[in-house]
């Protein structure tokens, strides 16, 4: 395979012209110098033996450099701890270049996550907890996610993503910028949250159409706010997605927001803005008190938006009603409610709290039918929650008689303890709140499920770390008064190392008696009891972190020799590294006749290779670790090279490569060997590659962010690089097989200024419609840096490029369709007039599936339908086209005109697939007349369009291949399809074009 690599000269004070040409393998950069693996722990304390805390953990070098240890009298509470540390690093998810790292919520992808798998729904939670991490990389990357990556992106405005909001980031309830200062008041980084200050006011003020201006406060749905079938929303028409209401949750969002931003403004010196944001909050906490407080009940309730017009508060006592104190809006003279958390009629429970209390009516209402009920279960996100909540008043608050430093020992031991499947350590989805046992627990889907905190509750609130915005950390502890000792050591805080001991006796640590605080290994304060202190803590300069891109994730295609029919070979590159056996994200060579077996993948356009990283998966068992291991390297004829250097691998460390000087190469081949034969399984292959923070390069593209390209066509492709500093640096632009780029002269720049540059690219005459490619934009400087970006570049669908009419069908006569029902509904009455194809509804919903009596041939098809009217009628207004043999065997698109939605059916056998071949749902979309819909079929992929005019837009790719096999495919025919639910709807036209 030729080496497509199309440079320019040197970039400086000028950027020079040179020519396209092939080069060799060996990328034209100074040695690499490899990154650290992990962040430089730095000086602090030897106190506690930390291999034994992590005894039986896979990677614990990651768990040294990133998180505190403790030790803790009770290893119920301590077990879980170390426990919930790794489900967080399984959480962590690289998504790709654009949007880095995230924290995900469920392990697998679910259907109604933002682009990359983030769900907004438990963010908060996930930055609390995750700000105690030395490794700064993985939240900078996750917020930046939300507030302007593709998590603050567009999102269908439908009742299954939440119809009243058009943005990824306010699918759900999310206090963003309190989680923002929360975490900066950890790590000291201010400049990081300040500089989001744009991003974080955009955030606040989108929910400005969910404001009651009269009443002044917010009103959200239960189901939006994370929790559907509550007591709320039980008692409204809809117990799933109604029960709109004012609620405790997003005012109290809204209010700890308010007052973050304003403390971020007055950082940056806007003391007039911080003043109205501080304005804006006071209100909103006047207006709860005034609305939402039950004087009588003692307690912040919900009240119904709707066919409520007294405005009269839900009788039930739910625990969202705890929230406001998580942000300390509370008036310290309510403490009074959290009588209810310890009373046996309230929220109190073994395994507790419950999500009402026990008094309502609605407690535990069908709960045990299954998922998802918040009416009583023990819910670890609402758990974390009023844990924190309690931790702010039993620190922040005047003393009151409510509760005690105790009840919040109890409640979180007991909050641990539900944490236990099968006497092991394990978090799920709700838990029951008497009984030890999890009652939302799906096989695949709940294990370890990252929607709550623990560990910032052991932190922030058992062990007392409270903190701070200035040089300082507030100890207020809530151990229990018979704690005779714990010891938390080298908690990354302020760029330092913290180190906490209380040793009543002196015995247990050797340190001596009474409460003892190091910074970075210092001992900087001594004193005999627990009473909260405040601890002088200087800004450090932290550890530095490498920008890195790792080029494989969630980008390459990834085969293999052999895979367990349980495992994928994609599943190594997806960007998630875990080793459970469910859910699973690994590829295996698990039952192979093979002695020997490899995995590539192929990542497009060639790429800088200098940091290849591999994660072996071994459960003990028929998969081991490997006993060798080879990295090859595909040659620019094709060949595969050798890597040199690859060390033996060790059961649970990470392997790794250094390629010095690194390799430019478009795949990568692992084969993995055991001496015995045995299988072996990698969960995660990754190539980083170190990017010069000197340096921006990016594509010009549209809004969308992809590069249009016709089949066989020429497209001037630009870019922009700009340096902050003088270097030299010489752009490249790396294309895949079969496409070339001649350069367009450049121009002069300055360091600080950007270069633009172009090129006129040309397309491949074999690109199906929908296919994409990627096109690499490289700028290497020293030590093996290239800073660089990604386009994809989609071939877009013109019916011009299908010569061959297969099918035109005017409906000028009713053809010699075969129609068959679906879904189990009866035929619509189907007939011609006026030119129109029309369906009328039987009684019922009515389906059915027209096959074309001729066979679609080989090679790339396309099946255009035109509609002329809808029905209107709800739920289902759809029409349907692509191929099929019968409404047993099909692969039809479908557009629901009364949702505006449009996903994909894969069907064989009888057996409906899921979004592994469909593609996943949906695209939001809009028909009007004179519109087209068209399916185009390449040989492993379904695409679907809408053409307005001369303008088609891609609405969903479907790998139908992975249900299809080519021989049921070579059977089949065109067809169209209809669904309605009542009324007559009418089609124009129906063509079937090959090439």
């Amino acid at each position: 395979m030729p080496d497509q690599r199309v440079r320019f000269g040197a970039l400086g004070v000028a950027l020079a012209f040179a020519a396209a040409g092939v080069v060799g393998t060996e990328a034209a950069a100074a040695p690499a110098t490899a990154a650290p693996l992990y962040p430089e722990v730095g000086r602090g304390t030897h106190l506690l033996d930390h291999r034994a805390k992590l005894a039986g953990f896979v990677e614990p070098d990651w768990y040294e450099a990133n998180i505190p240890f403790v030790d803790l009298p009770d290893k119920t509470i301590e077990d879980t701890y170390y426990y919930r540390w790794r489900t967080y690093k399984e959480a962590l998810k690289y998504t790709g270049p654009e949007d880095g790292w995230i924290v995900s919520e469920f392990l697998g992808p679910v259907g109604y996550s933002a682009p990359g798998g983030g769900i907004s729904a438990a963010a908060g939670h996930h930055v609390y907890e995750g700000r105690w991490l030395r490794d700064t990389r993985y939240l900078d990357d996750y917020l930046d996610y939300w507030l302007k990556g593709s998590g603050a992106g567009p999102k269908p405005a439908v009742d299954f993503l939440n119809e009243n909001t058009t943005d990824w980031a306010h699918q759900y309830s999310f206090w963003a910028a309190d989680a923002v200062v929360a975490r900066a008041s950890v790590d000291g980084r201010f400049d990081y949250a300040v500089d989001r200050l744009p991003e974080l006011e955009k955030q606040w003020e989108a929910w400005s159409p969910q404001f009651d201006r009269d009443l002044g406060l917010y009103w959200q749905v239960p189901v939006w706010d994370a929790m559907e079938y509550t007591a709320s929303s039980y008692q409204s028409d809809d117990p799933y997605h109604g029960g709109a209401g004012f609620r405790p949750t997003l005012n109290a969002y809204q209010y700890g927001d308010a007052k973050a931003i304003a403390s971020l403004l007055r950082r940056n010196g806007d003391r007039r803005t911080a003043d109205r944001y501080d304005r804006d909050a006071k209100a909103l906490q006047s207006a709860v008190e005034s609305r939402l407080w039950d004087a009588d009940g003692k307690f912040y309730k919900h009240v119904a938006r709707d066919e409520n017009p007294g405005r009269t508060k839900l009788a039930d006592r739910e625990e969202i009603g705890f929230i406001p104190w998580y942000f300390h809006m509370a008036p310290a003279a309510n403490s009074a409610a959290w009588a209810q958390l310890t009373d046996p009629a309230g929220f109190a429970a073994p395994f507790g709290p419950t999500t009402v209390e026990r008094r309502s009516p609605w407690f535990m209402h069908d709960a045990l039918q299954g998922c998802c009920r918040w009416d009583g279960p023990s819910w670890p996100y609402a758990t974390s929650q009023t844990l924190t909540a309690l931790a702010n008043l039993l620190a922040d608050y005047p003393a009151q008689s409510a509760v005690d430093r105790q009840d919040y020992y109890d409640v979180l031991r007991g909050y641990a303890a539900t944490q236990r499947k099968n006497g092991s350590p394990y978090v799920a989805e709700a838990h029951h709140p008497d009984e030890d046992r999890w009652l939302y627990d799906g096989r695949g889907h709940s294990e370890d499920y990252n929607h709550s905190t623990f560990n910032d509750l052991v932190l922030s609130g058992l062990l007392g770390i409270r903190p701070q915005q200035g040089d300082a950390v507030r100890l207020s502890p809530l151990v229990p008064d018979g704690w005779d000792h714990f010891a938390v050591e080298n908690v990354p805080y302020h760029g330092r190392n913290l180190s906490v001991v209380w040793d009543r006796d002196g015995k247990t640590y050797g340190k001596g008696a009474g409460l003892r605080v190091w910074v970075d290994g210092d001992l900087v304060h001594r004193q005999a009891d627990l009473r909260p202190v405040d601890v002088k803590v200087k800004q450090g300069k932290g550890s530095a972190v490498t920008p890195l891109v790792d080029d494989l994730a969630n980008a390459a295609t990834a085969t293999a020799s052999y895979t367990w029919s349980g495992d994928s070979p994609a599943d190594a590159v997806d960007g998630q590294d875990f080793h459970l056996d469910t859910p699973s994200t690994r590829w295996t060579t698990y039952g192979s006749p093979n002695r020997e077996d490899w995995l590539a993948v192929d990542v497009g356009a060639p790429t800088r290779v200098s940091d290849v990283r591999m994660a072996f998966y071994d459960d003990g068992g028929g998969v081991r670790t490997p006993d060798a291991v080879a990295v090859d390297y595909r040659a620019p004829d094709g060949s595969w090279v050798a890597l040199p250097g690859v060390a033996k691998p060790e059961r649970g460390k990470l392997s790794r490569v250094v390629v010095d000087p690194p390799v430019l190469t478009s795949a990568l081949r692992v084969r993995p060997k055991r001496d015995d034969g045995g299988a072996v399984g990698i969960t995660a292959l990754q190539s980083w590659r170190p990017e010069d923070s000197r340096v921006t390069a990016a594509f010009r593209t549209p809004d969308d962010g992809v590069l249009h390209v016709k089949s066989g066509g020429t497209t001037e492709v630009r870019a922009t690089v700009r340096t902050t500093t003088p270097l030299t640096v010489r752009p490249e632009l790396q294309l895949p097989a079969g496409w070339t780029a001649a350069p367009v002269a450049p121009r002069v720049v300055t360091p600080g200024r950007p270069a633009e540059l172009r090129w006129q690219v040309h397309a491949p005459t074999s690109l199906t419609p929908g296919t994409r490619a990627p096109l690499r934009l490289l700028v290497p400087t020293s030590g093996g840096r290239a800073s660089g970006d990604v386009v994809q570049a989609e071939a877009v669908f013109d019916p011009a490029d299908f010569g061959k009419v297969v099918w035109d069908d005017g409906f000028d006569t009713l053809a010699d369709y075969r129609v068959g029902g679906r879904f189990g509904e009866p035929a619509p009455v189907v007939g011609v007039s006026g030119g129109s194809l029309t369906a009328t509804a039987a009684s019922r919903q009515s389906s059915a599936v027209l096959v074309a009596p001729v066979r679609a041939p080989a090679g790339d098809v396309a099946v255009v339908l035109t509609p002329t009217s809808f029905t209107g009628a709800s739920p289902e207004d759809s029409v349907l086209a692509g191929l099929a043999a019968g409404p047993d065997d099909l692969v039809l698109s479908w557009y629901n005109n009364k949702s505006r939605t449009s996903g994909v059916d894969v069907r064989v056998g009888g057996r409906d697939f899921g979004e592994g071949a469909t593609g996943g749902c949906c695209a939001d979309v809009t028909w009007a007349p004179g519109d087209r819909i068209a399916v185009v079929f390449g040989a492993t992929t379904m695409t679907s369009w809408l053409g307005h005019g001369a303008t088609w837009r891609l609405l969903r790719t479907a790998p139908y291949a992975t249900a299809v096999t080519p021989e049921q495919r070579a059977a089949w025919s065109p067809a169209i399809g209809v669904r309605l639910t009542s009324g007559t709807l009418a089609l124009d036209r129906v063509q079937v074009l090959a090439r």
